[in-house]
């Protein structure tokens, strides 16, 4: 994935010690057991690295990078500590995964809610963005809410391999906008950039404030918010 960079820098005494090496699986025929028991094992680690990436999420979320230990995440997880070193070997390659799932879960949400739409307006196609995030953020991934959450708070060597994703997502909605005001269908003198920044940060900052209660929920936000961005708050 990305290069790992020392445990030393989080300031959690439990990654201080050697990242401990995987061991390499002896072939099934030395092990004279059938080669799905190779499977099952590699299925069963996949299980367990992706419990302690959703325990970190969890927990970054509400206490952010800093406050989070391994300890912590290894007692969330229900495993001991020393197992973390397993999968990963530090707490900060386990930020680069919750990280980057985090914003590529949203991302493949809403090109996919975009996509499958298919010839729509312009208008639509923002409003189907507009759900798909809020969808991904308030309804799926405590992983999305976890990268809104944190990633202002890291320092800049832990927030600059994740700026390319980031990036990309930002002229994703760039380029919807662009389009709606080709065809007219928002304001010529509207500067997109400051027009995406307004909108996702209205979207990111539901996290604070919203309670979800059911899918409809989500979905009615998402066209009061539609509704908002196309027709302002004038008395029609």
């Amino acid at each position: 994935m990305k290069a790992v960079r020392s445990s030393s820098h989080s300031g959690d005494r439990s990654g201080s010690r050697p990242a401990a090496r995987r061991p390499k699986a002896p072939s099934a025929s030395r092990r004279g057991k059938p080669e799905n028991s190779s499977a099952a094992a590699t299925s069963k680690s996949e299980r367990s690295r992706d419990l302690i990436l959703h325990s970190a999420a969890q927990l970054f979320r509400r206490q952010g990078f800093s406050a989070t230990t391994l300890r912590q995440i290894a007692a969330k997880t229900k495993i001991k500590a020393g197992s973390i070193y397993y999968h990963f070997d530090s707490k900060e390659q386990i930020l680069d995964e919750v990280l980057d799932r985090g914003l590529r879960h949203v991302f493949e949400t809403v090109k996919n809610s975009v996509e499958r739409a298919g010839k729509v307006s312009h208008r639509r196609k923002i409003g189907l963005a507009i759900e798909a995030h809020l969808v991904a953020l308030l309804e799926t991934s405590d992983f999305t809410s976890a990268n809104i959450r944190i990633y202002g708070q890291l320092p800049e060597q832990l927030k600059k391999p994740h700026r390319p994703l980031r990036r990309a997502y930002a002229e994703y909605w760039d380029q919807l906008f662009i389009d709606a005001r080709r065809a007219g269908e928002i304001r010529a003198d509207m500067e997109v950039v400051p027009l995406r920044m307004f909108v996702i940060g209205a979207l990111n900052w539901t996290i604070e404030w919203f309670r979800l209660e059911n899918r409809d929920a989500v979905l009615e936000l998402a066209r009061r918010t539609e509704t908002l961005i196309f027709e302002g708050v004038n008395k029609p």
